[in-house]
């Protein structure tokens, strides 16, 4: 399928793992391996259109807070998805708190530099808004402060570029605090499906929709 305007740069929040396993009658945590090859067909996708960046939410430092079971399948969910975007040539970048505990051992290297590939992905885990904003505020004290334009860069996403269009799994209707500031002029798509179920159509539906929102950036 061909676009006239496709976003540089897309994001992705796969809600809707824990009401999936509900709905079957299976433990909350088993919905998380169920959308790894959904997540993967979707960055080929990408690929395929000729997106150069996607950013996804993997899990956030309050969804740690959540029964252990739960919390080690999702660690466990987002380190298989991270190391088959690798596998598969991505970009691959892991965003979050590399120093709590509980940001994954297996993705730790790509929290450290950013593996080879033509497709840049982002993948945020153990991440929270709080601690992207608290990292500029560091990145000010320790530097004499920070000027207007240079906020964005200072945050401890600092090398994300401003995101395009949010793509929501799940039925939710809100951002729950994901990069916020890259976001802040983002197109939000809603998608009631839960994410085990996704198709790739979804996405592509999200793609016709965005060919006809105006994008000013308050301008």
């Amino acid at each position: 399928m061909r676009f006239a305007r496709i976003p540089r740069h897309v994001s992705f929040i796969p809600d809707g793992n824990r009401r999936w396993a509900d709905e079957r009658g299976l433990a909350r945590g088993a919905g998380y391996a169920q959308g790894i090859e959904r997540g993967i067909n979707l960055l080929e996708l990408c690929r395929d259109l000729g997106i150069e960046e996607v950013s996804i939410y993997g899990f956030t430092k309050e969804n740690v807070r959540r029964p252990s079971d739960q919390v080690e399948a999702f660690r466990d969910a987002c380190t298989e998805f991270g190391i088959r975007a690798v596998d598969a040539g991505a970009a691959l970048r892991a965003v979050g708190d590399v120093d709590s505990a509980m940001f994954p051992p297996g993705l730790r290297m790509y929290a450290e530099s950013r593996s080879d590939g033509d497709l840049r992905v982002n993948l945020l885990v153990n991440y929270s808004w709080q601690w992207d904003l608290f990292s500029a505020m560091q990145h000010a004290r320790t530097n004499g402060g920070v000027t207007y334009t240079g906020v964005p860069k200072a945050l401890a996403t600092g090398d994300v570029p401003r995101v395009d269009l949010v793509v929501r799994w799940g039925g939710r209707r809100r951002l729950s605090g994901f990069l916020p500031v890259q976001c802040a002029y983002a197109d939000f798509y809603v998608i009631d499906t839960l994410w085990p179920d996704s198709q790739p159509e979804e996405f592509l539906n999200a793609l016709e929709w965005y060919q006809v929102q105006d994008v000013t950036m308050g301008g």
